[in-house]
């Protein structure tokens, strides 16, 4: 049997013994005998784009119509929370210079109600395989007083990242990815760069060789359901399709946590996660 791409054949009659017959680029005309295997062959040309259509990759973007669930919701930490590390950055007279007070590493940060900052909260199960466009905008870390600021930012797959360097100081910036290319930059005060990351990871840690204690962490999705806590805890997923969906919370040292949720079309869900100080020996 001859092997058929997948493509549009067109038969236009022109009379009772013949028809013109559209064959990629080119029109000819064929006898109405050998119109009959051309007509089966048009057949399987159908039959075959159909199976390519059902099982191949979705059309276009998602209907923006259909988008129409919030999911919000909080992340609170219960307990004693662990005490914070004194950063020394004597090593630099010029980053030291720009804190006239000691500064505190950022594990894990809540406000008076418990409420935990800087956790990633994402839709990690329930999506379509829709494909999705990142936005144009980048997502943008300063070094600012030789810390990362924000320290924990979410973005989509090649989505861009663009990172300024605020200080006196040289910088560079190192991302480790496990899943994703790793690259390390050098920035002197003033300059900015840009790169992306092509795969979902989270989270890829960021560090500067120069400055040991410079330390962040970026998550990458594939998809723009995802958002960082709030100085209070809060998060706010927008413009999701109904349906049912596993939301996943993560946090650089207290772990990772799982919920189900139903969302319902015009309709905003309220979540809360509570992650639990463990307990000493």
């Amino acid at each position: 049997m001859t092997s058929v791409a997948c493509s549009c054949v067109d038969l236009v009659c022109k009379g009772k013994k013949s028809c013109l017959v559209r064959q990629g680029g080119k029109l000819v005309f064929m006898t109405t005998k050998s119109l009959i295997s051309m007509a089966a062959l048009t057949v399987m040309i159908f039959d075959c784009c159909q199976q390519s259509l059902s099982a191949g990759s979705p059309l276009g973007p998602v209907d923006s119509s259909t988008r129409t669930a919030t999911l919000t919701g909080i992340v609170r930490f219960e307990g004693q929370i662990p005490k914070p590390k004194t950063i020394n950055m004597a090593a630099d007279p010029k980053c030291a210079k720009l804190h006239p007070t000691a500064v505190s590493g950022q594990d894990v940060l809540t406000d008076a109600q418990g409420g935990l900052k800087d956790a990633v909260v994402f839709v990690a199960d329930g999506l379509s395989d829709t494909a999705m466009q990142p936005p144009t905008q980048p997502v943008v870390i300063e070094q600012k007083g030789c810390m990362y600021d924000p320290h924990i930012v979410a973005m989509q797959a090649n989505q861009r990242l663009e990172i300024m360097n605020n200080d006196p100081t040289l910088h560079n910036i190192h991302p480790t990815p496990a899943n994703n290319r790793e690259w390390n930059k050098s920035q002197p005060p003033g300059s900015k760069t840009e790169e992306t990351f092509s795969r979902e990871e989270i989270a890829i840690p960021v560090k500067c060789n120069i400055h040991p204690w410079m330390k962040g962490y970026v998550a990458v999705f594939k998809h723009p359901y995802f958002a960082v806590t709030a100085e209070d805890g809060s998060f706010d997923l927008r413009n999701l399709p109904p349906g049912t969906y596993t939301i996943k919370v993560w946090h650089q040292r207290l772990g990772t946590s799982t919920q189900k949720v139903t969302v319902a079309a015009n309709e905003r869900t309220a979540i809360k996660f509570v992650f639990k100080a463990q307990p000493t020996l």
